[in-house]
Formats: C-alpha cells, sequence, structure tokens
C-alpha cells in the first residue's frame, strides 16, 4: 500500500481489520518497525480523534509523529497550478510539498471540503498535489469527500462485533443537523461496506439527499426510515449535505432523529456514530448513553485502525 485515501488502496479489507484487532490484543508487538521514522500530520482544519488515534498509534510503532496545524500555525497555502499568487495565499503546495517529503517518511494530511465548490472539492485538490509533490506516503486524514481511516475503523468494529454466521444487515441513515455538513463520512461509509461485501447495505435519506453514486452503487437506497431500519443488526448515524445541489439543507426533520422506539424495529441494533455527534440533534441521549450505543468502541478502535495502516506502509518502505 503506497498511499492511504480510499478503499481502493486496499487489497484485501479482511487482512487490515486482523492486523487492526492483533494491534488492539498487543499494541507494542511491532514497536520497533517505526525506528527513526517520523510521520508527519498536517492538519488544514480541527481534529480531536483523528488527531490523537494516530499520534498514539505511531508511538506504538516507535516513530516519531511531528503535528503542524497549517491553518493556525503555518503559511495559506495555493493548491491550483499556474495561480498568480496576489492574493491571500502565501506558499505554493508546489514548494512545501517536497520540502515535506524530505522531512518525513509518512505525510497525514487532513483537508476539508468548502462546500462552495462541488467540482473543486470532488477533484480532491489539495490532497493530490500533497501526493503529487512530496514523494512519500500520503495517508488522508479525511479528505474533501471521503474519511478512510474512520471507514476502515468502523468495519473493524462491526467485525469484532457481529459473530453470527450470516451477513449482518448495515444501515446508512441521515440525520437533522443545525447547519450543512460535508458528504465525506457518508460517502466513505458507503464506499467502504460496499467494497467489503459482506452486508446487506442500506441508505436512507430525504429526498435530494442522494450521495454521489460512485460511492453508494452496491448499496440499496430508500427514503423510507422505518422500511430500512426493520430488522438492521447496525445502525450508523450521520448527517450531511446535499450533493447535487451542493452543500445545501433542505430537510432538518427532527422526525429523522433515532430514538429507542424506532429501534424497536431493528434486531437490537447497535448505533455507531463518527463523533462529534449534536445530542438531541443528531441523536438522543437515550439512544447514546444506553446499551445499544457503541460509539465509545467504535471511537476507542480507531487507534487500531491508524496502526494498522501506518505498520502497511512502514512495512513496504522496508521492503523496497
Amino acid at each position: 500500500m503506497k498511499n492511504f485515501i480510499s478503499a481502493a488502496d486496499v487489497t484485501n479489507i479482511d487482512s487490515l481489520v486482523s492486523s487492526a484487532l492483533a494491534y488492539k490484543a498487543d499494541p507494542l508487538k511491532d514497536k520497533s518497525l517505526g525506528a527513526n521514522k517520523r510521520v508527519g500530520m498536517l492538519f488544514l482544519n480541527p481534529s480531536m480523534r483523528t488527531r490523537l488515534s494516530t499520534q498514539i498509534a505511531a508511538q506504538n510503532l516507535g516513530a516519531e509523529p511531528i503535528i503542524f496545524n497549517v491553518d493556525k500555525e503555518g503559511w495559506a497555502l495555493e493548491f491550483e497550478e499556474e495561480a498568480i499568487m496576489s492574493g491571500n495565499t502565501v506558499e505554493h503546495v508546489k514548494d512545501a510539498a517536497p520540502v515535506m517529503g524530505n522531512y518525513f517518511d509518512i505525510l497525514c494530511i487532513r483537508t476539508f471540503p468548502s462546500l462552495k465548490n462541488k467540482e473543486d472539492d470532488y477533484s480532491e485538490l489539495c490532497i493530490n498535489q500533497f501526493i503529487k509533490y512530496s514523494g512519500i506516503p500520503v495517508v488522508s486524514l479525511e479528505s474533501a469527500t471521503l474519511h478512510p481511516l474512520q471507514s476502515l475503523t468502523d468495519i473493524i468494529t462491526i467485525t469484532e462485533k457481529f459473530k453470527e454466521k450470516r451477513k449482518p444487515k448495515i444501515v446508512l441513515t441521515w440525520a437533522p443537523h443545525v447547519k450543512a455538513l460535508p458528504q465525506c463520512v457518508a460517502n466513505s461509509f458507503s464506499q467502504w461496506v460496499n467494497a467489503w461485501g459482506k452486508a446487506d447495505f442500506v441508505i436512507t435519506h430525504p429526498e435530494d439527499y442522494e450521495l454521489d453514486p460512485q460511492f453508494t452503487k452496491g448499496g440499496t437506497i430508500t427514503h423510507d426510515q422505518d422500511a430500512a431500519l426493520k430488522d438492521a443488526d447496525f445502525v450508523y448515524v450521520k448527517n450531511w449535505s446535499t450533493y447535487e445541489d451542493y452543500g445545501k439543507i433542505y430537510n432538518n426533520d427532527p422526525e429523522w432523529m433515532l430514538t429507542n422506539e424506532k429501534l424497536l424495529l431493528t434486531n437490537n441494533a447497535k448505533v455507531m456514530h463518527c463523533l462529534p455527534v449534536r445530542r438531541n440533534v443528531e441523536l438522543s441521549d437515550e439512544i447514546l448513553d444506553g446499551p445499544s450505543s457503541i460509539v465509545t468502541q467504535e471511537a476507542s478502535n480507531r487507534v487500531w485502525a491508524a496502526q494498522a495502516v501506518l505498520a502497511e506502509i512502514l512495512r513496504g518502505k522496508e521492503r523496497k
């Protein structure tokens, strides 16, 4: 694995899940794998779980993580080719990324969509420019359209919790929110569950909230939340803004918030969310504080997802 940007970079999801669970059982078993290696972590927007879990993962492997908040501590970066830099940007990625490539062995980057220009966001210009010019492996800590470490974590958590000899039914349900959010987590979760191929996957949302078909192909899509929830084993709750009329909020119906009453339709489903969560807007207190919620276990597994990915890349560098 050269880079980790999407499910397409992983040849065997189950193998990566097994690696993560092995690290969970023995976090320091490869504590010298990253010896004398540096992992750069660049944040162009805020982070808590992604930052902390990846930092811990690197340290578990013996590597040195170095964190830089570009949005607060660095120069404003320009990403467009042939840009005339007479505006607010100070440094071009063509100049910054090669230096990062010389400082670090792996470069981890968190970007965020503007939610203003779909073409720009979905081109993944920022992270692709770092891949193009840094010359070292790049790991996405969330990009404009995807959040692969979160999605790997989600597959790890489902694998850990579901032991029956059948396919689980997994439902991704839209939830209300107070502001427009990107489609990253929903896109990514859909992409990974479909690529994994070991679940009956249903996506439910109000009309006009369709996601990009390149990520949802393989899942069943319905606007009937109750029908989607029937017999579900896992319910993944997430808000996202509109994709076609990009970045808008058309519907904020509180009836879409998941409650214990709605969970009665499921097969005692476990409830997941990537966090942070707006309590009693996206998810009710009764769910989050009750036995159905596995959000804490899910978030804790972020360390092992990151550790499995970093280890895979470090082993690849060793083989060269």
